[in-house]
């Protein structure tokens, strides 16, 4: 699995929690699951986040909480599906919150990794999880490396955005140095929550605080892809 993490200064920045007894039997326990039933996402995407959102160039964090557990849905990212993947009702809820925020048009794709190649770390708090059985993963050890992950984010960078939807990712507020660090908290942007999530402007709140720091703001628009492309 550990191949799989190949941006070099995240690798440094985790390696220490490689040897602790918590994430060898992460490595165990998913090398036993994969014995019998089929994970997502695939192995190589474990780490997409990590890999496609540098340490240097990180501004924003998106907590979310398992991987989508349907075939071709997961790709490493939270809330973001593969293209051609049929957005599920949260990721569709996230769109239509960035059209009444800032006007983009809504996107066919589901695929946020636009968002994570401009520093948008969107971090699953468990990173794998069993075909249709979310939260098979949780308390397995996953909590305690991304939990180091918004603890070295809090540490070492100033200025971070962290968007925390829902009261699950609320629950790391506690990790984020708040002197250091921006926290907009709003409702999961889940059917479930009854549309609370609606009207939170976080989208256009992230980059006026980015522009506030003298950072380029983030393109929050999801361009599909044509025959041109």
């Amino acid at each position: 699995m550990l191949q799989y993490l190949k941006n070099e200064n995240w690798f440094k920045l985790l390696e220490k929690e490689f040897v602790k007894d918590y994430f060898v039997q992460i490595l165990k326990f998913y090398q036993y699951e994969k014995q019998s039933f089929k994970l997502f996402p695939s192995e190589h995407k474990i780490f997409a986040t990590l890999n496609l959102t540098s340490f240097e160039d990180l501004k924003v964090v998106i907590i979310g909480q398992d991987p989508y557990h349907a075939l071709g849905q997961a790709n490493g990212l939270c809330f973001s599906v593969s293209d051609g993947i049929k957005k599920p009702p949260s990721l569709v809820n996230i769109f239509k919150e960035l059209q009444s925020d800032l006007g983009f048009p809504i996107p066919e794709t589901g695929n946020l990794e636009p968002w994570a190649k401009q520093g948008v770390l969107l971090l699953n708090t468990t990173l794998t999880v069993r075909e249709g059985e979310p939260g098979s993963h949780a308390k397995k050890g996953w909590e305690l490396f991304t939990d180091k992950i918004i603890s070295i984010i809090s540490t070492k960078k100033e200025g971070v955005i962290f968007l925390l939807w829902g009261n699950h990712a609320q629950e790391k507020e506690k990790l984020i140095d708040i002197t250091k660090h921006l926290i907009l908290k709003a409702a999961h942007p889940s059917p479930l929550a009854r549309g609370a999530f609606f009207g939170c402007k976080h989208f256009s709140k992230t980059n006026s605080h980015l522009i506030q720091l003298g950072k380029a703001p983030i393109n929050w628009q999801i361009k599909d892809k044509t025959l041109f492309d």
